[in-house]
């Protein structure tokens, strides 16, 4: 049987339905930025968390899958002017994290769900700005149109997948914040800069299918 390219999106939802590690509800604590702050998480555990959920969307683009970002408005409350997926909080009316998400992109970039294949979740990031987010992962089909919200996005691009899945690519670094040392990846993109809970993410997705 011929191999499927490393990262084109068909080796991306295989590997996404046969992760490395323990099952997602058991193991976030296991991988990511979270395994870098102990005291932190401890600190996000006690916290009352609202649900959240964040679509990872990998275009299906031949050989070489291509991964969609987001660039936050500079006026959003939380996480402003920072490089994300498209996602939010979990609302009564969604009937699970992968509803949310997939409302969510629709919303901030016009991503139409007809061509979105929710492939797999991974294991939850606890955020400290109060939310238990669940990243899910999907393979998004070439052909739509996006229509960018402008009162949340100020830009979106792709980078490749093989790119993100490049250890070489995660930089450690950290900085003070409410008096702790945080631990966090930053990923140079060109002129742009994935970090904090988008990176733990992309950290995440690379132990899970590709380390």
């Amino acid at each position: 049987m011929n191999e499927l390219p490393l990262y084109s999106a068909d080796e991306f939802r295989r590997r996404a339905l046969n992760q490395n590690g323990n099952p997602v509800e058991l193991s976030w604590r296991e991988h990511g930025d979270h395994l870098l702050n102990p005291l932190t998480i401890e600190h996000v555990e006690g916290m009352k968390l609202r649900d959240a959920a964040v679509l990872v969307p990998v275009v299906d683009d031949g050989e070489e899958a291509k991964v969609i970002f987001t660039l936050r408005t500079s006026t959003l409350r939380k996480h402003s002017g920072q490089i994300a997926f498209p996602g939010g909080a979990v609302d009564p009316s969604d009937d699970s994290p992968e509803m949310a998400a997939m409302r969510e992109a629709q919303e901030e970039i016009g991503l139409a769900d007809i061509f979105v294949e929710p492939v797999a979740r991974l294991p939850h990031y606890l955020a400290a700005t109060g939310f238990r987010i669940t990243p899910v992962l999907s393979v998004v089909k070439r052909g739509f149109d996006l229509d960018l919200n402008p009162t949340e996005v100020d830009d979106v691009f792709e980078v490749p997948l093989s790119f993100l899945m490049n250890p070489e690519h995660h930089v450690r670094d950290s900085m003070n914040w409410q008096g702790m040392e945080r631990h966090f990846y930053r990923m140079p993109y060109g002129s742009r800069m994935i970090w904090g809970i988008t990176a733990g993410i992309v950290r995440t997705l690379y132990e899970r299918l590709y380390a």
